[in-house]
């Protein structure tokens, strides 16, 4: 419910406004150098504050390594990882109990739970966890590395609010006064052939179950994705030119019957535009069961795609480990050479 992975099995745990949010890593190789600093440059790219339409919440997001990590370097038992919630508003959601937000989980949540969730700052179904998801991600390309130094893996903010030019598609919402979404690019380079499985643990199957544990991911494609749809097979059918698979198009993606063809792995994903508008909206008001205005109180993202690459990055790096460290794969290693 809460895990994902089979041999590089990631578990997440923690709410936005609990003392602290984390991960637990079963299946991490003995001998993987781990420190504070390797996760920095990652987790700054996720925070927020940094940039124009991110929320104003700041936390230092040091990671903390409860177990799995003895002299610098993983020992082989599993890694767990906390993130320490300091720079909590629990305040902003005690009036919302009555007024679940529209295109939240409020509603949902509650009902599931039966009104036992930690509702403050969305609880266990924030954005805040996806700090989790950068941590395991930092653990993972590190592994990919040692897998193959060339495999490189690089998520790009494509659009915002429609908009190629990304100052502007945040200038746009700015003056509208609400939320706008994105669509964010991910290119995996130097993957080798054969990673992945027919049907379902395809390797597309696998990314997309993975990028629908980022909040607000509604859509994915691979490759020409959607405008295939459009195309004749002629253009769409990528032609190969050498024994090692290189295509001269790539409108698969890097993936051909469920399995990496040795081209790029390319695909998008759509990320909606934040629930949480400073527009004022009508809800439904579970306590009077009336129809009533509403706004939504807090500290959040204009636009939530500004931070999603590196979560993204994250995702994709766990996938890769994951299906690499099968034993079947032809580029398996030995990881304590």
């Amino acid at each position: 419910m809460n895990s994902f992975g089979t041999l590089f099995k990631v578990h997440i745990f923690g709410e936005s406004h609990g003392s602290s949010v984390g991960i637990n890593i079963d299946g991490c190789p003995a001998g993987i150098e781990l420190t504070q600093e390797d996760f920095l440059v990652d987790i700054t790219r996720r925070q927020g504050g940094t940039q124009p339409g991110t929320t104003p919440r700041k936390e230092s997001d040091i990671p903390i390594f409860l177990t799995g990590v003895f002299n610098n370097k993983t020992t082989g038992a599993p890694l767990t990882i906390i993130f320490e919630n300091n720079n909590t508003r629990s305040g902003d959601y005690e009036k919302q109990r009555a007024v679940p937000r529209p295109g939240h989980a409020d509603f949902t949540a509650s009902q599931k739970f039966g009104g036992f969730e930690d509702y403050r700052g969305g609880g266990h179904f924030s954005g805040r966890l996806t700090v989790c998801l950068v941590g395991a991600g930092v653990v993972a390309k590190k592994i990919l590395q040692k897998i193959n130094k060339k495999i490189t893996c690089l998520a790009t903010l494509q659009e915002v609010g429609g908009e190629t030019d990304i100052e502007v598609g945040i200038a746009k919402a700015m003056k509208m006064g609400d939320s706008v979404g994105g669509i964010v690019e991910c290119t995996v380079k130097n993957l080798p052939i054969g990673s992945g499985e027919p049907f379902f643990d395809s390797a597309e199957s696998l990314l997309a179950h993975a990028v629908f544990a980022i909040p607000a991911i509604k859509g994915i494609e691979f490759g020409s994705g959607f405008a295939a749809a459009k195309m004749f097979g002629v253009d769409h059918n990528d032609t190969i030119q050498n024994k090692d698979g290189l295509t001269l198009t790539n409108n698969a993606g890097g993936i051909a019957g469920g399995i990496t063809n040795g081209n790029d792995l390319v695909f998008r994903i759509a990320v909606k535009p934040t629930s949480s508008t400073p527009k004022t909206q009508q809800t439904f008001n579970i306590q009077t069961e009336t129809i009533e205005d509403f706004s939504v109180k807090g500290r959040h993202d204009l636009c939530i795609a500004l931070r999603v690459p590196v979560v993204l990055e994250s995702i994709t790096a766990m996938v890769l480990v994951d299906l690499l460290m099968r034993p079947y794969i032809k580029s398996s290693i030995n990881f304590y050479l």
